[in-house]
């Protein structure tokens, strides 16, 4: 069995950065987020079920899942939130449960779970064996956003509004990783040096 790391943090904190820094290190990152963007693609296997239980509406005409129609109808009623977390959930997790246990095969000395949403969920505590949280101040989050997707502030505090606070996300956090002022080579070395402290600590965890 290898560690299960998860990983986490806000939009703009710089995660998936890091979670590009430990593959490079060799880690095995298992990718949420991807993960359900591929259940909702054509042929995927969250497709029926949103169909049958929400609606052949939420469907676009290429066969996946109409993102901004079923966006549109969470903010109006988080209701349709609900249903299509019930749905994605199950099928992440058996798809999350699978690569891991392929990760398992390989030479992989860490298995990272790149978890966007990790501390609004109390599904991966027990699941896990130790928390990474990527941090910065929320101004940073926004302006890092602007930056890269050209969105307005109120559109990008609302998604911030419906994610974990940065005191709750660090409230799960076994490490911490504050990204606020490094550069890209910086943080890149940030993930070098943690990483080795991740190896550290868990050979000193292994019986003689």
């Amino acid at each position: 069995m290898r560690p299960r790391i998860g990983l986490t943090g806000g939009i703009g904190s710089g995660k998936s950065t890091v979670a590009q820094g430990f593959a490079q290190q060799g880690c095995y990152v298992i990718d949420a987020d991807r993960i359900a963007r591929t259940l909702t693609l054509p042929g995927g296997a969250a497709i029926a079920p949103i169909a049958a239980r929400m609606g052949a509406h939420f469907i676009g005409a290429d066969g996946a899942l109409d993102r901004a129609r079923m966006r549109d109808a969470a903010f109006r009623d988080a209701g349709y939130k609900a249903q299509l977390e019930g749905i994605l959930h199950p099928l992440i997790r058996q798809q999350i449960d699978q690569q891991y246990q392929h990760a398992c095969d390989t030479n992989a000395p860490l298995v990272i779970f790149d978890i966007p949403l990790l501390a609004e969920s109390g599904q991966w505590s027990p699941r896990l064996d130790q928390v990474i949280v990527v941090d910065c101040l929320e101004r940073t989050q926004i302006a890092r956003v602007q930056q890269r997707n050209q969105l307005p502030q109120a559109a990008i505090e609302a998604i911030m509004a419906q994610q974990a606070t940065r005191l709750q996300r660090l409230r799960k956090a076994d490490w911490v990783l504050w990204n606020e002022t490094l550069s890209l080579q910086a943080l890149g070395e940030a993930v070098f040096d943690l990483y080795n402290e991740l190896i550290a600590h868990y050979r000193l965890l292994q019986p003689d």
